[in-house]
């Protein structure tokens, strides 16, 4: 005798809820942890021991909140960026190597230097602001000049250009750039500093320890201008449309091309000003590994956030949580694990939103 059930899968047109993007999310994210915590427990391992450590590292104090937050930030900014490129159907994976192309530009203020220390820290962190956002596009134009132009493949220029730019850093903190010989460069002067809550520990001293520094306002800023762009602007529509259907684009009038190229430099600068912002917040200088794989992080943070602006922020909260509990829990590479898992699943929950999944009863017929 057959089974007297089975799936149906039916075609979506129009009609997905708009409950179920942010359900299939959360699912995945719920689902993730469950199946690491199966694997822990396969391996001998608490995973409601580890889990619980894991929030208390992570939530259990306003310190490693703010952790949290500063690691948030180049996830927020990267996920934005991957989330304009995700919704015109063009796989920008090169986040990361835009990520260190941006520090570059923006270290090049202090180390060259562009302009005399003495000057204005407000003028300093400008232009370093400014360099992160034109490296990190300039570094965005290449794969997106060769898609437009070329049709070359966009999933491996920006792959390949991930090493490039590691190693184009490697070459100046190595050689010309290094502090005696070391694989980074000197401390920047403090005017290159963002300001963080910690400086204002002498006149309040609940700030004390609080590492969050002006970076994440440039997150929150750039998800409401890329909300703007995408829900209110004539450029987002026609990002939209490309993304949904490129010969009713082209038939519209829209030069794909060139939308190609602008938006891969939008996704490249918003990881540069990352960028910019972890060498300036953070580290303070020029060094080897100022990515903690920040770029892959952003996609997907930008598939969990189902490639919505203000989304983004809360999923790479999440991430950055798990990043921060990363450096405590063992084993060291679970964090990882979760990750990856939720990125599995978050991709083939996509089924839920293309197509209606039924479980019917089959004809009498069909068991006989």
């Amino acid at each position: 005798m057959k089974f007297p059930y089975k799936i149906k899968f039916e075609s979506r047109t129009n009609d997905v809820p708009k409950w179920l993007p942010l359900a299939t999310s959360l699912g995945a994210v719920v689902v993730a942890f469950i199946i690491s915590g199966i694997v822990l427990w396969l391996i001998g391992g608490n995973p409601f021991q580890v889990y619980r450590y894991f929030f208390t590292a992570s939530f259990g104090s306003w310190g490693a909140f703010s952790d949290i937050l500063v690691k948030a930030t180049p996830l927020i900014l990267i996920g934005l960026g991957c989330s304009v490129a995700f919704k015109m159907n063009i796989l920008n994976i090169g986040a990361e190597g835009q990520f260190y192309i941006g520090a570059f530009f923006a270290s090049m203020v202090v180390l060259v230097p562009i302009i005399p220390l003495d000057s204005p820290k407000w003028l300093v962190l400008t232009l370093m602001a400014l360099m992160g956002i034109l490296g990190g596009a300039l570094y965005g134009f290449i794969p997106g000049f060769l898609k437009a132009v070329f049709n070359v493949n966009e999933i491996i220029t920006t792959l390949m250009l991930n090493y490039i730019a590691i190693f184009w850093n490697n070459y100046w903190i190595f050689g010309k750039y290094s502090d005696a010989g070391f694989q980074m460069t000197p401390t920047f002067d403090k005017v290159a500093w963002l300001p963080r809550l910690a400086d204002l520990a002498k006149d309040y001293p609940f700030f004390s320890g609080i590492t969050l520094h002006l970076g994440v306002v440039f997150g929150l800023v750039a998800a409401v201008l890329i909300w703007v762009i995408l829900k209110r602007s004539r450029w987002g529509y026609e990002i939209a449309l490309i993304g949904d259907n490129p010969k009713a684009a082209n038939y519209a009038g829209i030069n794909i091309k060139k939308n190609i190229i602008l938006v891969m430099m939008l996704s490249g600068a918003l990881a540069g000003l990352a960028g910019m912002s972890e060498v300036t917040g953070v580290v303070h200088r020029l060094q080897e590994r100022i990515s903690t794989n920040y770029g892959f992080s952003g996609v997907i943070v930008a598939w969990l956030a189902k490639l919505n602006p203000f989304a983004v922020i809360p999923v790479a909260i999440l991430f950055g949580a798990l990043i921060v509990a990363g450096r405590e829990i063992q084993p060291s590479g679970l964090s990882f694990m979760i990750q990856g898992t939720i990125l599995f699943l978050v991709i083939s929950s996509d089924v839920f939103l293309r197509y209606k999944v039924r479980i019917v009863r089959t004809h009498q017929e069909e068991m006989a």
